[in-house]
């Protein structure tokens, strides 16, 4: 199956489409909204959500580390030859995800020939603070 070439690079304008295109059912259920893009970038805010929590009431690493993947794709995705696929990635939790939303801001660091590399904050959606830092390399 081949991407539909309209959407790509991503844009604010494209950006939804080609979430709602790209991605499995399970990515779209965990609730990403306010999706942006611009060159390099893109961010969305993940609201608390009661399925993704521990029984501590934490939101679960694999969560997180679940919309990293999802923002950052979407970041690469805004360059003029979308990535394949992501080979890495490494998650530092910092505090424990409770009792806010998340905003989830992602920064292509190299857009590189064959590899390009990406960070990405998880924050407070209220506060600012910082919940998780992660990198990742992705494929093209």
């Amino acid at each position: 199956m081949t991407l539909p070439t309209h959407l790509f690079p991503l844009t604010n304008e494209t950006v939804l489409e080609a979430y709602d295109y790209i991605f499995a059912p399970w990515v779209k259920d965990m609730g990403l909204c306010d999706l942006t893009v611009s060159e390099g970038r893109a961010s969305a805010r993940l609201p608390l959500n009661d399925p993704l929590k521990f029984f501590s009431g934490a939101v679960c690493g694999q969560a997180i580390m679940a919309v990293v993947d999802t923002v950052v794709s979407l970041a690469m995705a805004t360059s003029d030859r979308p990535s394949r696929e992501t080979v890495y990635q490494h998650t530092h939790f910092l505090r424990p995800a409770v009792n806010d939303d998340f905003r989830i801001e992602a920064r292509v660091l190299r857009f590189g020939k064959t590899t390009a590399y990406a960070e990405a904050h998880v924050t407070f959606a209220s506060s600012g603070e910082l919940v998780a830092h992660a990198t990742a390399e992705f494929a093209f």
